[in-house]
C-alpha cells in the first residue's frame, strides 16, 4: 500500500515510515499540517496517518477539509489527546480509527490493515482498482501488481517502491539522493551504489524483454522513465 504519514515528531516519524517500509508498503512523510494537506490533495494512498497537533493547519482541519471534498482515503489518527471528549471530535470530522500515544507498532499497522481491509469492503465484493500507467507498463496501487502488456512482473518491495517513484514521475529525472531520500528515508552517502544496484534490478524485469527501453540514464543527473517519442 501507499501511506501517507503526517507527523511532526521526527522520531515517530522515522519510527513510523521505518516499519511500514519493511511490511513493503510505500511510505511518504510530510512534517507540517500544509505539506501533508498538499500531499494528499494531489496523489492517491491507501491510507493516511494523521497527527493532530501540527505547524500550520492542524490534523483536525486537514481531516474535516479533506472529507468535504468527498475524499473517502482510510485515516488512522495519532495523537497525545486521550481525552473521550478528543476521540470523539477525531471520529466525528472522518477519522476511521483513532489511537493516541505512546503506542506500539505492532497495534498501529494492525489498525491500517483493517481500516483498508473495511474500506475495500464497503465498496464491494469488486472494488474498482487504482491504477497508474505508463506506456505499456501498468501499476495496480491496491494489489500492489504489475504488468507490462500482458506480462505480469514480480517485484520485491524497493523495487516496487521504486518503479512506482519513477513513474508518478514520467519524463522527469530523479537524482540519486532524491531517490535515496525516498526509498531508504534515511542518510546515506549519494556516492554509494544502491541506487544504480536496484535500477539494474528493475531493468532486469521491466525492460530486459521488450525492445522499447523505458528506464533510462541521464548521465550527471541521475534516472528517468521516459518511453520513446
Amino acid at each position: 500500500m501507499r501511506i501517507l504519514v503526517i507527523e511532526d515528531d521526527p522520531k515517530i516519524q522515522e519510527f513510523i515510515s521505518k516499519g511500514l517500509r519493511q511490511e513493503g508498503h510505500t511510505v511518504e512523510t510530510a512534517s507540517t499540517g500544509d505539506q501533508g494537506c498538499a500531499m494528499w490533495k494531489n496523489a492517491v494512498y491507501n491510507a493516511v496517518v494523521l497527527d493532530l497537533m501540527l505547524p500550520g493547519m492542524s490534523g483536525i482541519e486537514i481531516l474535516k477539509h479533506m472529507r468535504t471534498t468527498g475524499d473517502t482515503t482510510p485515516v488512522l489518527v495519532l495523537s497525545a489527546k486521550v481525552a473521550v471528549d478528543d476521540r470523539v471530535s477525531g471520529l466525528k470530522s472522518g477519522a476511521d480509527d483513532y489511537m493516541t500515544k505512546p503506542f506500539s507498532f505492532t497495534e498501529l499497522s494492525a489498525r491500517i490493515t483493517v481500516i483498508t481491509r473495511r474500506t475495500l469492503m464497503d465498496d464491494g465484493a469488486n472494488p474498482p482498482s487504482i491504477t497508474l500507467s505508463v506506456a505499456d507498463v501498468t501499476i495496480n496501487l491496491l494489489k500492489r501488481s504489475v504488468t507490462r502488456g500482458v506480462k505480469k512482473i514480480e517485484l520485491q518491495p524497493r523495487e516496487y517502491a521504486l518503479l512506482e517513484l519513477l513513474m508518478r514521475n514520467p519524463m522527469r529525472p530523479l537524482t540519486k539522493k532524491l531517490i535515496l531520500e525516498r526509498i531508504w528515508d534515511c542518510s546515506i552517502d549519494p556516492q554509494t551504489n544502491v541506487v544504480d544496484v536496484l535500477i539494474c534490478r528493475l531493468r532486469n524485469k521491466i525492460d530486459a524483454d521488450f525492445d522499447q527501453k523505458l528506464i533510462k540514464t541521464m548521465r550527471g543527473v541521475g534516472y528517468v522513465f521516459q518511453a520513446e517519442g
